[in-house]
């Protein structure tokens, strides 16, 4: 017994290393750093809360803070919501169902690069799809991503179109977890597809309900790659989302005590998100037996 469990921590020693290496040294070394001043080059200098006072005290901090829940707002809610509405029809008796179900999950394995592409190509104000679908019924357009009102609703859209098929997956399979029996029973006491939807799938559905709004959640909360690829943070900075921002003050103006103060202030928004979850979870763990 002995030698299978000791066998069993050789097992963990790679994944420890690696964990360690990769997630808490880095941890560690940068709650230390977000009390210095650091510009990469000379040796940092202790300067306690002063990174955490100037944070606080930065219009464009909370600025870049509003842009990530501005977008956070446009796509979670769509993206729970379109999700499970999608995966309920590709989950019924349709023709093609394997075919759609592959063609909502394809954009996902797509790169970012990619898609970003795709969608600047198409709000083209000249040559884009959207604009010659815009001329077609006699509406201005004047292009989208250049436009500060529009800007971050329309990287949401190309956030939505990319990401969707993911939640789609994560519905499908809570959805085929459900017993038929239960259906059929409901049916049998005259429920129509409406009540057994509101009152079978949804409330049998809760964990997933909380892993795909948590997860959500995060991922649009760290949003960075679609608005540098597709906008830069403009027109004059109505899409610069909080990482673009640490970023910037991290490895373009090279002040990375102040950077760090900033990433730390964003993983306890993490940190605080992922209890939520864990919660949920507990919440709900009796329900479904």
């Amino acid at each position: 017994m002995k030698k299978r469990t000791l066998s069993g921590y050789l097992f963990y020693i790679p994944f420890g290393f690696l964990y360690i290496l990769f997630l808490i040294y880095p941890l560690i070394q940068g709650f230390r750093m977000s009390f210095y001043e650091w510009d990469l080059f000379s040796e940092p200098t202790f300067i306690g809360l002063a990174n955490f006072t100037k944070m606080f005290n930065d219009p464009t901090f909370w600025e870049t803070l509003w842009h990530t829940l501005y977008f956070v707002i446009l796509t979670v809610p769509i993206l729970v919501i379109l999700g499970f509405l999608i995966a309920l029809l590709l989950n019924s008796k349709i023709y093609f169902q394997k075919l759609f179900r592959v063609l909502f999950f394809f954009p996902y394995i797509l790169s970012i690069t990619i898609v970003c592409s795709i969608w600047v190509f198409m709000y083209q104000p000249n040559f884009g799809i959207i604009s010659k679908i815009f001329q077609a019924v006699g509406i201005n357009y004047r292009g989208w991503l250049t436009n500060p009102t529009t800007a971050m609703p329309a990287i949401a859209l190309t956030t939505i179109w990319w990401t969707l098929g993911f939640n789609v997956i994560l519905y499908l399979a809570g959805l085929q977890e459900i017993s038929p029996s239960i259906y059929e029973a409901a049916t049998i006491d005259g429920a129509n597809s409406f009540q057994k939807t509101f009152f079978i799938a949804v409330p049998l559905l809760k964990r997933t309900h909380s892993l795909v709004l948590v997860l959500q959640t995060i991922a649009s909360l760290q949003i960075f790659g679609q608005v540098y690829i597709m906008t830069g943070g403009g027109p004059n900075g109505k899409t610069r989302v909080l990482i673009q921002y640490i970023y910037d003050q991290g490895f373009r103006y090279f002040r990375m005590g102040y950077a760090q103060a900033m990433a730390l202030f964003f993983f306890v928004i993490m940190f605080i998100v992922s209890i939520v979850q864990f919660r949920l979870t507990l919440g709900t763990g009796g329900e479904k037996s």
